[in-house]
């Protein structure tokens, strides 16, 4: 019996109904996932915890849109991500979808600024107006002094607020962070850790965040475990 992990409010930005993953080299083939039921209500924080290799990071990716699943569906505001086209899934995820990596996937040749603006260009916004929202939201994360410089020039910290600044500055629905403390020392860690959560309270962006710090998962007002494929509510192991 499938054990449904969909939160009771009805206003879920992100979901999932029978999500399965199968990865198949030559004869062989892993179910990573299996009929995973899932959804995220709105200004909800989710921490997803699991072994290493448990597909917590294939998890992630099928729930923004980057991979397609071998079975189920994911939604994001009740329309079906698989039954767009590429270009309609593309823009839903610029508009509703924000992400941060472990690794902060900033592009080396551009500023700060210019890497927070890349976001609102695709959606041909007029520059002025996103350099504008752009240079904010740098500001509000403690980089205002640090527009010009480029990813090189910046600490680890620095990259990541960046980088958090770029998935928040479209406005979405939820942002999705794989390990966003992962590569970072334990002060700057704990620096952009509260910067996402404090973000959250105030945008009311959904946060779902991977991680392997239990400390971090206690942040988080429900915990999710992956194992054998399959996610199990864990939070009261982690209360208190």
């Amino acid at each position: 019996m499938t054990e449904t992990i969909l939160h009771s409010d009805k206003n879920v930005p992100l979901a999932c109904h029978g999500l399965g993953k199968t990865f198949s080299e030559g004869d062989s083939s892993l179910e990573v996932l299996r009929d995973v039921e899932f959804g995220v209500a709105a200004g909800e924080t989710v921490a997803i915890v699991g072994a290493s290799g448990s597909g917590k990071t294939t998890l992630l990716q099928l729930l923004g849109g980057l991979d397609e699943p071998s079975s189920g569906r994911v939604e994001v505001f009740g329309q079906d991500l698989a039954a767009v086209s590429g270009a309609r899934r593309g823009e839903i995820r610029n508009r509703a979808l924000g992400f941060v990596y472990q690794f902060h996937h900033l592009l080396p040749e551009f500023s700060a600024l210019e890497n927070v603006v890349m976001p609102l260009l695709l959606r041909r916004e007029s520059l002025p107006e996103v350099q504008e929202q752009a240079r904010a939201l740098l500001s509000r994360v403690g980089l205002a002094e640090r527009l010009t410089h480029r990813p090189g020039e910046l600490s680890g910290g620095e990259r990541q607020r960046v980088a958090v600044a770029r998935a928040l500055v479209t406005k979405p629905a939820v942002v999705l962070a794989d390990e966003p403390t992962g590569n970072l020392d334990r002060q700057s860690g704990a620096m952009v850790l509260e910067l996402m959560l404090q973000l959250n309270g105030e945008t009311g962006a959904s946060l779902v965040l991977v991680t392997h710090d239990p400390d971090i998962a206690r942040r988080m007002s429900r915990v999710l475990q992956l194992s054998d494929g399959r996610l199990q509510d864990v939070t009261a192991q982690y209360a208190g």
